[in-house]
This record gives C-alpha cells, structure tokens and sequence, in this order.
C-alpha cells in the first residue's frame, strides 16, 4: 500500500508499479467514441508517452494503445495509487505550505470512491467531470503541490500540470482552465477527440476545479428548489403526502433523495445503473429501493395515504416509471404525482448521460460504443417518450419543471414537443428552477457557499455550523421582507445539517447566503481559527452555480433578456478578479450543468488560516464575488438586481457600478424605427 508521501514523489518509474487494470469491484466510465483517425491514434499515443522517459517507452506503448483502443480513451490505469483516496487531515499531506496541502486535500476528495462516480477514470460526477485526464497528471500534480513555496504559481492546462511558476504570495497558488477552445470548434464531436488526443477536459464544474463536496454540495439547493415549488405551485409549505417523482441518483441527481425527506414529501427516483442506487441506499441517503413497478406503486399509494416522507430508488428507467403514472390515471383517474423533474445527465447524452428506455442498462452501454449513430436515434426516440407522458400527466395537474441538466434542450434537439409558445430563444414549455422556482435569488445576491473542515474533525463542522447558523440569525433581524424568506430557510437549514447526516468525504457543509452572509460568516469562521475554537484551516469554496460564477443561457442566466444570456464576459471576470483579490486557487471552464459549449463558468477556493491578511483577502474578494453577478443582472434591466446592488453601493462607498436608465415610454421606439 503507497502513502501520501509515495503519491507526492512524482512518477513512479523505477521500478513501475505493476499492470493492473480497470478494478471490476469499482464503477467505471462507459467506452468512449472518439472515432480517431489511424493518424489521430498515433498522435494521441505520442501525447500519452510525453510523461514517460524513452526507456519505458517499449513496455507502455502497447498498454497505452489498449487502453485508446479498449476504452477511447489512455487514462493510465498502471499509475493509478493504491493509497485508498480521500480528504486526509491538512497535517498529513508533505509540502511547503498550507495552501498548497488544502489543495492537496481537495483534489483526493474528489477522487475518494465514496465521492466520485468513476474514480479509476478520475470522474468526479455527471459521467464525465474529470479532475484529470489521467493519472500520470495527479501524480504530477501532487508532486508540484508537495514542493511548491508561496511564491509560485501551480499552471493546469485541462487536467495537464504545465508547472510551477514564479509569482507573488499574494496570488493564487494555482490557476486552472479546462477546455479553453477556440469557439468555432466547440463542438460534442471536437472535444471527443480533443479529449482522446489529452489535450483538453471537460471539468464539469467543480469537479475540474477540485471543490466537489459530495452530494450534499446541492441538497440544499433541491430542498430549496422542492421547498419553493411546493409554495408555488401547491400553495403550500406543507409537503406531507406529496410526491415528487425524478430520476438519477448520481453524483449531484443523488441529492434528490435526501431532499424529497428532509421537505417531507414522498421522493420516487428512477435509476438505471444499480450501482450508485446501492451507493445512495448503504450511504444512507436513499430509504427503499426496489426493481418493481407494481411494488413502486403500492409504495407511493401508502406513503400518500398515511403522509409517510419516504424515499425510494426505482431501479428502472424513469420513462417506464412515468409511462405507468400515466397509465394509473388513466385507468382510476388518480394523479399520484404532483411535483416532477428530471436530473439525467443530459448534457452528456449519448455516452452514458442518458439511457434510452427501449434498452437494457448493458445493451445500451454497448450499443453506444458500437453503434454512436443508432444510439443517438434511439436516445431521441425515448427522449420523444420521456415528453409525451409528462406533457399528459402535466396537462392532468403535475407541475414539471427543468433542472437546468439540458433535458428540455435535449429534448427540444430530438423534436419532443417542448416549444413555449412565443416564448424567447431560452424558454420552453415548462418553466427553470433557476428564474420561477427559486425566486430569482441571483439577483438578490443569494447562492451556494460551502466550506470545508480540512482537520477532519466532525467537532470542527459543528462550531462551524454553530457560527454560521448565529451570523444569520444576527443578519436576519435587520433585512427587507423581500429577502427574509432566504434567511429563514437558511437558518433552519444550517441548524439541522447535523441531524441530517448528509457529510460523504470531507467535513463539508453548504448554505445559500447572500453578499453579507458569505463575508460575515467567513470572517466569524476565520476569527474561530485564530481563537483555537476551530482547530485547522478552513477551505471556502462555492458552486459555480452561482451569482457570478456561470453564464449559461439555459440555466444561470436564462432570465437575462437584454440579449447578453449567451455572452461570457461576467464568468471570466469573475476569475480574473478572484484571482488578484486574493483567493487560494482559481478555476476557469467550458461546459458544466448544462454541457460543453453550452456553459462558461469558474469557481475559486480560498483557505482560511486565522490571519489577518486572509481575512482581508476573504472580505475583498467575497464582495466582488457576489457583486460582479448581480451588477451584471442589474444592467441587463433586473429590478431585484437595481435594488440588490444599490443597497451594496449604499453600504460601501468604494463600489461604484454603472446602473441602467429604462424606457419608460414604449413609444419613444415606435415612433424612431416607424423613422
């Protein structure tokens, strides 16, 4: 068994470790289709071999080539550690500087088994976030780290580690981009091959930028989403025998369960793969599971009648799961569903996002490796299925909405009937969680913001729910009504996190704050280090599903209209300007939620030591972090967002934004381009 210092040595090469393959007792990513070229192969294969001295060029060529030719992909499975990865304690990792050991840290979360997806394919979650391409890259990766001082730079070009670079304490001890290409050829079929050939990833979002915090990084964003369409579209806090049916218990989809409980409602979600069912259900996270329909359907009979929360996995596909909702109310006239959505991968939809209900799990698995085009018919054939059954029970009464996974796109793209009548180029037949169900809390500066115990420490977690829960409470008495529900949710959420059970890998918690909240409870948590009350360094972090962090049209920004939803400028900035205000690490992406070429987005972590620089650099960069999103939404003519930002312009002077002047008159245009 290797150690942290082993995995921080670089390489292994003399002697190598053993040839040892896919491990058959863990998950792993479905074969890739790249369709490369002989030519394409052999380049492909001289990229691999650049992390490999000529010696061993003869005895790894060949295993390369298998796995290119296996796979569709060279992820270097002989390098793979056998150290069981995981969040170890900040003190054990050997390095330089604690910066670089919370990084460190972050990276083998992502990796652990019980976190990631596909760990021996370094894929975090959504069927293809990679943390790295391969595994001589984390080995390079933790080597640099091992060695880096504070004053350089760690440089990661898509999952590739270009090296370490002089730079000032001050800057971020590692700037990362993944999939920065060219847009005219960001394309499903480009990245394919770009990935095949190891010269860029897709990081999903905080897989790639080494912040996953496991399923509970969006439970609280479910339960909130759940919690808020029980109130919009039942007119009721109250979910007690309500059920809200759903699919995919991934790595993010896995959260559903979880949340469907703490609202009170009965969550039925459909998984294909047994594999992260099981993971959910000995996790704790999922209650039942059972591969019967008939079984299903009492289940839900019951739990409704007796007002039972109840979670239950239906090892199924979810087209037959709502075909046969479908059926029941055809047949009695009982709508046993009232809340729908859906969290496939569909952003990744023909290899392994999402499975075609006219195939097995295997058939299909093959099928997408063997025959790309006939795969893609048969996805868009179920997707048309997937649509007609939900548009009947949604014509019925279910209320259905889009969890920002491209799945109204995707179906959009297989011709299902979809289409919003006079609706814009973002909007569709049924509504985003992120504009009409969540409230449009971006643009009241509301968002996910995490942090990470780096001791390990459950009793750390707590102090620090402790300190949360206390900052908002001391906010709350002082805000508008129009915010006040925000907080409310959020206290109640970060007193209960402990109950809930929800940590998987590192000591992690989540909470939606807004601008004030995030910088209160950062500094509070940074004061705590430096008193001793907390007893390590504190990794801050968000998703990038956020105010500032993602420009996506057909999710984060899908409620801008001045025409900017499909421009990228606010998500780069937001690097940009986290990187010199003082964050630990920045990350830069293309694709994530919604899918490569569909998404720009970044993220950042900052490390919390108890210092007095690092609360500076947590209060400057904080502020702009949250910021920079809603002055945006502010100019694009959102009013939450006008108010939003002044306020924040009232209460620090320093900040000065451009605010819009609105058309008051609509005739004023009329009669200039009747003109």
């Amino acid at each position: 068994m290797s150690s942290l210092k082993d995995i921080c040595s670089g390489l292994p090469l003399d002697p190598l470790p053993p040839k040892r393959g896919r491990d058959p007792n863990l998950p792993h990513a479905p074969i890739r289709t790249p369709n490369l070229t002989a030519e394409e192969e052999r380049l492909a294969l001289r990229n691999a071999l650049r992390y490999i001295p000529p010696s061993h060029h003869a005895t790894l060529a060949p295993e390369f080539a298998q796995e290119l030719q296996q796979y569709g992909h060279i992820y270097m499975y002989r390098f793979c550690p056998t150290l069981r990865m995981r969040a170890y304690p900040i003190d054990q990792y050997p390095c330089c500087t604690r910066q670089a050991a919370s990084i460190m840290l972050m990276i083998m979360n992502n990796l652990d088994p019980a976190v990631a997806q596909f760990p021996q394919e370094l894929v975090t979650y959504g069927g293809n976030g990679q943390v790295f391409s391969n595994w001589a890259q984390f080995r390079l990766v933790m080597h640099y780290l091992s060695e880096m001082t504070e004053e350089q730079t760690l440089v990661m070009y898509s999952g590739h580690p270009m090296g370490l670079f002089p730079s000032l304490p001050s800057s971020p001890r590692a700037i990362i981009t993944n999939g920065m290409v060219i847009p005219n050829y960001s394309s499903r079929n480009q990245y394919e091959k770009m990935f095949a050939l190891g010269v860029s990833m897709y990081g999903q979002m905080t897989a790639g930028s080494y912040c996953y915090i496991g399923p509970q990084g969006i439970v609280h964003g479910t339960l909130l989403t759940v919690l808020n369409a029980g109130r919009r579209y039942l007119g009721s806090d109250d979910l007690r025998g309500r059920v809200f049916v759903t699919s995919g218990l991934g790595g993010m989809s896995g959260a559903q369960a979880k949340a469907a409980v703490i609202a009170g409602c009965i969550g039925v979600i459909a998984e294909v793969d047994e594999a992260p069912l099981r993971k959910r259900h000995e996790q704790g996270w999922l209650m039942e599971v059972t591969s019967s329909m008939e079984h299903c359907i009492k289940r839900i009979r019951e739990a409704k009648t007796y007002k039972t929360p109840l979670s239950m996995g239906y090892h199924g596909n979810i087209v037959d799961l709502w075909e046969r909702l479908l059926l029941e109310y055809e047949r009695t006239g009982e709508l046993l569903v009232d809340l729908g959505s859906d969290q496939t991968s569909l952003h990744n939809p023909y290899n392994g996002g999402y499975y075609p209900v006219q195939l097995s799990f295997r058939k299909a698995n093959q099928l997408m490796s063997t025959d790309p085009k006939g795969f893609q018919t048969t996805v868009q054939e179920s997707l048309r299925r997937h649509v007609e059954a939900i548009n009947k029970l949604s014509d019925a009464g279910m209320f259905f909405w889009d969890y920002g996974n491209a799945f109204l796109l995707e179906a959009q793209r297989a011709g299902a009937k979809v289409e919003k009548v006079g609706g814009g180029a973002t909007e569709f037949r049924y509504p985003s969680y992120v504009q009409h169900i969540m409230g449009d809390i971006f643009s009241l500066g509301f968002g996910p913001f995490r942090w990470v115990c780096t001791s390990g420490d459950p009793k750390d977690l707590a102090v620090t729910d402790d300190i949360a829960a206390t900052v908002l409470e001391e906010i709350s008495a002082n805000v508008s009504d129009r915010i006040r529900q925000q907080y409310n949710d959020n206290i109640r959420w970060i007193r209960e996190a402990g109950k809930h059970k929800m940590v998987v890998g590192s000591q992690a918690r989540i909470l939606y704050s807004d601008q004030k909240g995030r910088v209160c409870i950062a500094l509070a948590i940074n004061q705590a280090i430096a008193d001793g009350r907390v007893s390590a360094p504190v990794v801050i972090s968000r998703d990038h599903h956020d105010v500032s962090g993602t420009d996506s049209p057909f999710r984060e920004t899908s409620n801008v209209y001045d025409g900017s939803a499909f421009c990228a400028d606010m998500a780069v900035q937001n690097f940009v300007g986290d990187a010199f205000r003082g964050a630990t690490w920045v990350a830069l992406h293309n694709g994530g939620g919604v899918g490569w070429g569909e998404v720009m987005n970044g993220g950042f972590g900052l490390l919390l030591d108890g210092s007095e620089e690092t609360a500076k650099r947590a209060r400057l960069m904080l502020n702009w972090d949250v910021s920079n999103g809603v002055a945006r939404r502010c100019w694009s003519g959102n009013s939450n967002a006008y108010e939003t930002i002044q306020h924040t312009m009232e209460e620090n002077r320093q900040l000065r934004v451009t605010m819009p002047f609105p058309v008051q008159d609509e005739r004023v245009l009329d009669r200039a381009l009747k003109a």
